[in-house]
C-alpha cells in the first residue's frame, strides 16, 4: 500500500472529514484511482500561527477560504490553539480510498465564490486528490515518511 506524507494539521483535518481534498501539484497517478493510501503525519512540529491564519480564513478575515468544512475545521483548530503538542507526528493516521483528481479551481468552486488556495508554496493547488472513505489506524502507527508516494512498511496496521 502507499502512503502520503502530510504535515499537520492538514493531516489530521483530513483524517476527521474536514478536509476532503489533498492538493498537489501533480495529479493522482491513474493508477491510484480507487485504491487505499495511507495518511501519514510529517515530523514537522504545528505552527500556532499557521493554525491563526487558518482560522482567520474561514472566518472571512482573510483571503481566499481554505478548501475545508468549516463546521469541522473550526472547532478542530480552536482546541489545536490551546494544545499543538498534542496531535501525532511521523505517524500513519489511517487509510482513505483516493477520488479521481480534479484541478484545485473546480474544487474551490464548491466552497463558494471565496475560496482558493491557502498554501504559500507554488503550485500546491494544481491538483486535488478526493480523500475517500477515511479509516483511522487505533492506534496510530509510528513511522518515518517521505516525500511523493512511498511504500507503507507496516500492512498488518491496515486491516481491520
Amino acid at each position: 500500500m502507499k502512503a502520503l506524507t502530510i504535515w499537520q494539521p492538514w493531516a489530521s483535518l483530513i483524517m476527521i472529514g474536514a478536509k476532503p481534498y489533498e492538493f498537489r501539484s501533480w495529479a493522482p497517478p491513474g493508477w491510484m484511482i480507487g485504491r487505499r493510501m495511507v495518511i501519514h503525519a510529517a515530523a514537522r512540529k504545528v505552527r500556532p500561527e499557521e493554525v491563526v491564519e487558518l482560522l482567520q480564513r474561514l472566518g472571512g478575515a482573510l483571503g481566499p477560504t481554505p478548501c475545508l468544512k468549516a463546521d469541522i475545521a473550526v472547532p478542530f483548530l480552536e482546541r489545536l490553539l490551546d494544545e499543538p503538542e498534542r496531535l501525532p507526528l511521523s505517524h500513519g493516521l489511517g487509510c482513505v480510498t483516493v477520488g479521481a483528481g480534479k484541478r484545485g479551481d473546480l474544487c474551490a468552486a464548491e466552497f463558494g465564490d471565496h475560496a482558493g488556495n491557502d498554501s504559500d508554496r507554488p503550485g500546491t493547488f494544481n491538483w486535488g486528490w478526493p480523500m475517500l472513505d477515511i479509516k483511522h489506524f487505533e492506534p496510530a502507527v509510528q513511522c518515518k515518511g517521505w516525500q511523493r508516494l512511498w511504500n507503507w512498511p507496516y500492512p498488518e496496521a491496515t486491516h481491520g
